[in-house]
């Protein structure tokens, strides 16, 4: 009973994360590689029918084999990444977070995500 109810939790930790990582495509704070890799190792563990589902995936699974083959990002998509980055802090900034507090801690974040993006290899 409680190893069905343990692989359960780690099915719906593989869920979220898996949500988590497709948000992280659309929304640049949000890293999609490691939410990626988390949803199939907890698929890997709970459904290997998920896991399948997600390591064959055209546009998921590549985020997955690219990391573990030890491929880099390519470069129009760090332009794309870092672009977008920052036009979503921007405007977070302008329009919708008027503590300064909550402003640095975006841009904060923002420097750490581009600065992870730079030394990521490129792809070549």
């Amino acid at each position: 009973m409680m190893k069905k109810i343990k692989k359960r939790l780690i099915f719906i930790g593989g869920f979220i994360s898996l949500i988590l990582g497709i948000i992280g495509l659309v929304i640049p704070i949000l890293p999609t590689t490691p939410f990626l890799l988390l949803a199939s190792a907890a698929f890997a563990k709970s459904s290997e029918r998920f896991n399948n589902w997600l390591l064959n995936n055209k546009i998921l699974g590549a985020y997955i084999k690219n990391y573990r083959e030890g491929k880099g990002l390519p470069l129009k998509i760090k332009a794309i990444t870092l672009s977008l980055l920052w036009i979503t802090i921007i405007i977070s900034i302008i329009f919708l977070m008027h503590l300064f507090w909550v402003q640095v801690v975006l841009i904060c974040i923002a420097i750490v995500v581009s600065i992870h993006i730079i030394l990521i290899k490129p792809k070549i």
